[in-house]
């Protein structure tokens, strides 16, 4: 297990090692809970900066960052699940993910570490009946005695939340370039 410093950075580069059987996932906290994304879908991590909020969008969109010319829609995932809004502190770093072959970032309380996870420690998600939609988790890991929820992260968001930052990201290029 390679464990990743809760400290507050600019910008962080994950270091990892494959074991053949293993499936990695990198491990974050919200409100107390453990949760886990695949490695690979992670471009980096960077500590949390003050976003440009862009009007009338949804509230979990917390607004964009402009990441080396790139414009990255933030994604508040505390909001995003019913958690209220993150409050950022020196441990709140943006987790920046390819989703569906765009490029966000997932607001998160802080990173915890990359958890190696064999298949045999990874159980699926609960049947929670049609009244609670849990499309996006994609498993419960069991690491050291903890739980916890793996996300399918390009489930994240429905097709019509992605569109919607799709075209938060597309708006905020084109003011650049008009200002630029």
């Amino acid at each position: 297990m390679t464990t990743a410093t809760a400290e507050p950075m600019e910008q962080r580069s994950i270091r990892t090692t494959y074991a053949s059987d293993d499936q990695q996932y990198l491990t974050f906290n919200l409100a107390d809970e453990y949760y886990g994304v695949d490695i690979l879908k992670v471009q980096e991590i960077k500590g949390y900066t003050s976003v440009t909020r862009i009007p009338n969008t949804p509230d979990f969109i917390k607004g964009v960052l402009n990441l080396r010319g790139t414009i990255v829609p933030i994604v508040d995932l505390r909001f995003k699940f019913g958690m209220g809004a993150t409050e950022p502190t020196s441990f709140t770093v943006v987790v920046v993910v390819n989703v569906r072959n765009r490029v966000m970032g997932f607001l998160v309380d802080a990173v915890s570490d990359v958890l190696d996870l064999n298949a045999k420690n990874i159980q699926p998600p609960p049947d929670m009946g049609t009244s609670v939609d849990i499309a996006f988790v994609a498993g419960i890991g069991n690491a050291n005695d903890r739980l916890v929820t793996l996300l399918d992260i390009d489930r994240v968001l429905s097709d019509e939340e992605v569109t919607v930052a799709a075209d938060v990201q597309d708006v905020q290029e084109v003011r650049e370039k008009e200002e630029g």
